[in-house]
């Protein structure tokens, strides 16, 4: 399986924007489809959005959809997620992960090799 690390997580007020990186150690990267998944403080985690190894199909939770957007490029083993039109309740760790099994997209446990994380906080 692939290491996953995180980057692009900051402070930004609520309306604003910022681009998550997700970025593979292994050149398998493109076997995988890849999700995103965030955890607020006292919460569980959830998932926010995944994406399919040739990025033909993506998903996404209600509550982030039209505002986020999933991508990935193959030949820079990394995957993206755009945050658009952020709000105080988007304030999570934000955890990327590779879908290890065939089940549904929107389940953790179908994914493995999770990233350390990168904290998002939006301001109100």
């Amino acid at each position: 399986q692939a290491q996953l690390v995180e980057s692009g997580g900051g402070l930004v007020q609520a309306g604003g924007s910022l681009r998550l990186s997700c970025a593979a150690s292994r050149r398998t990267f493109s076997n995988y489809g890849m999700g995103w998944f965030r955890q607020a403080p006292g919460k569980d985690r959830e998932f926010v959005a995944g994406i399919s190894t040739i990025s033909d199909t993506t998903y996404y939770a209600d509550s982030v959809k039209g505002r986020f957007t999933i991508s990935r490029d193959n030949a820079k083993n990394t995957a993206y997620l755009q945050l658009n039109s952020l709000k105080p309740e988007d304030t999570a760790v934000y955890y990327c992960a590779a879908k290890v099994s065939r089940g549904s997209a929107y389940y953790s446990l179908n994914y493995g090799a999770w990233g350390q994380g990168t904290q998002v906080t939006v301001s109100s």
